[in-house]
């Protein structure tokens, strides 16, 4: 959920509604984070309302036409709640059943539908090859999304070789020295975005750094600093954020990277298959 004027008036207002306005209003109150990118065909299409009426909608919220609402969904998404008033509005009233699992799961299956519908194989197919190639990547991850992060960079360093995460905003300056054309930079940020990670990514930009972005929205302040970048939907009723699907696009990612240097990562992974055994690695 979101703190905006636009959205309030849409709860202030369902008492005046009919029933196809409370649909489209309750389907944008609930889709926070993709609602604002719809069309007005595919709103309407989405909460089976037809699309005048999805016009009249906009109207009726005090705005000269859907162009104009649209608008000011987007502009919410950059005001985000802080985590104790997210905490707060996610919380069921004492007399409401909740089952949490189920709820939660089912918000899970959306996201990676979502996801799933929002990349470009093209953008992909690109990425993959820019971190084939990569001489170094550089791996950037902040507060919770250093467990992405970690998942990433441990996978590639196993097999490439040439991965760092970036993980303490005080030691960036450090980590970025050597940085130079050729390397690859891979930034995770999601609302609440940290400042760091936009700072990083506008200094390896001026130096001419190749940047994949995995974010949570076009709105991003992450995505102007992206030559590539992944809209992965994290929206679930809580106050944190779910990486369900960050952590399915990272999965593909590595599997795809895996796939196309396979002679190479065979040859590693039979190499560090003799080592493991001789530290005993593994429980038998």
């Amino acid at each position: 959920m979101l703190k905006s004027e636009v959205y309030q008036r849409m709860i202030n207002k369902q008492g005046e509604m009919s029933k196809s306005q409370k649909k489209i209003a309750s389907y944008l109150l609930k889709h926070t984070e993709t609602g604002p990118f719809l069309t007005a065909s595919k709103l309407a299409k989405l909460t089976d309302v037809g699309e005048a009426t999805v016009v009249r909608f906009a109207v009726s919220m005090g705005y000269s036409g859907y162009p104009e609402l649209q608008r000011a969904l987007q502009s919410a998404l950059q005001m985000k709640m802080t985590s104790a008033e997210m905490f707060a509005q996610t919380m069921p009233s004492i007399k409401e059943p909740t089952n949490p699992l189920a709820e939660l799961v089912q918000g899970d299956i959306t996201n990676l539908q979502l996801t799933f519908s929002q990349i470009d194989q093209q953008v992909f197919d690109e990425a993959v090859e820019e971190m084939i190639k990569a001489k170094r990547i550089y791996i950037l991850a902040y507060r919770s999304a250093v467990s992405l992060g970690k998942f990433l960079s441990f996978y590639l360093d196993l097999v490439l070789q040439n991965t760092e995460l970036i993980e303490q905003a005080d030691g960036m300056s450090e980590h970025l020295l050597d940085i130079k054309e050729g390397d690859l930079v891979i930034a995770f940020g999601f609302a609440r975005y940290t400042k760091r990670t936009i700072e990083a990514l506008n200094y390896v930009k001026q130096k001419k750094v190749k940047t994949i972005v995995i974010t949570d929205h076009p709105l991003s302040p992450l995505v102007p600093y992206g030559d590539l970048n992944f809209h992965t939907s994290t929206e679930i009723n809580s106050f944190i954020d779910s990486f369900t699907a960050p952590i399915c696009l990272v999965n593909a990612l590595i599997t795809a990277v895996t796939r196309n240097e396979h002679i190479k990562v065979e040859k590693r992974l039979q190499e560090l298959e003799k080592l493991w055994d001789t530290f005993d690695i593994f429980y038998n």
